[in-house]
């Protein structure tokens, strides 16, 4: 897989086909193929005319992974993003995130707005204010020596994700320490760019997407119909909503 430096870091990427780049910034525990690959956008992508970036997160994938939580605030992650479309050539380009990749992709919008045309944020509603309350149990989850320890449903739905993709548990444990540092209400405010915030119906980890919505200056809302945190993901509905917000958007 392609790497390119940033920060002192190796990290990993993709690119599919050709057209207005659209850079996907992947959750925490996963990684560009199992986020973007592996459930079909790239391909929806592709198809639809656009390029797709794929980008392994830092403590993700094929890229480097630290064990320092102070490596891993997500303005840190959103200067790793805007390496990457350095090294591509890229002047602007489409942020397409989900969960976490939101949350990098909200800091990535309010501190380097002249690159980013758009963004989408999936699996991201007030939850970028509010902060992750489940995130302590999840950090517990991940450093316990079996998954047969575990009671609380999201550390252990973690957990089995981080297992399933052969993540290094202790790099995933440092990130969710600072990746999930909250964006203060007045810097969301402040984020110029069109944004689409698209939510699944039953998600209780994102936090409701229309009142975010409400605070960006260019919002709207999309509610995923019947999808929770991990099935929203690759839903046919919600690349449907981003493909059609992408149009109106970038025509």
């Amino acid at each position: 897989m392609p790497q390119f430096q940033s920060d002192g870091l190796s990290l990993a990427y993709q690119s599919f086909g050709e057209g207005f780049p659209v850079l996907c910034i992947h959750g925490f525990a996963s990684s560009g193929k199992v986020n973007w690959v592996e459930t079909g956008w790239v391909e929806t992508l592709t198809r639809a005319g656009y390029r797709a970036i794929t980008l392994d997160n830092r403590g993700h994938g094929d890229s480097d992974k630290p064990t320092d939580p102070e490596l891993y605030y997500p303005a840190l992650m959103a200067k790793d993003a805007v390496a990457l479309l350095d090294h591509l050539g890229i002047e602007r380009a489409v942020i397409l995130g989900y969960s976490m990749g939101a949350r990098i992709s909200a800091f990535m919008a309010y501190a380097h707005e002249d690159r980013v045309a758009c963004a989408i944020f999936g699996g991201m509603g007030m939850n970028l204010i509010n902060g992750l309350s489940d995130g302590n149990d999840i950090i517990a989850g991940l450093l316990a020596p079996s998954l047969a320890e575990l009671t609380h449903p999201t550390a252990r739905q973690f957990r089995i994700f981080a297992d399933h993709t052969g993540a290094d548990r202790a790099a995933l444990a440092a990130c969710m320490e600072t990746s999930r540092q909250p964006m203060a209400r007045a810097d969301v405010r402040r984020i110029a760019v069109p944004v689409l915030v698209a939510v699944g119906e039953a998600d209780e980890m994102a936090g409701p997407p229309e009142p975010l919505a409400e605070l960006l200056p260019q919002g709207e809302a999309f509610v995923i119909p019947k999808r929770d945190h991990m099935r929203a993901t690759g839903d046919k509905a919600f690349k449907t909503a981003a493909l059609e917000f992408l149009g109106k958007t970038l025509a």
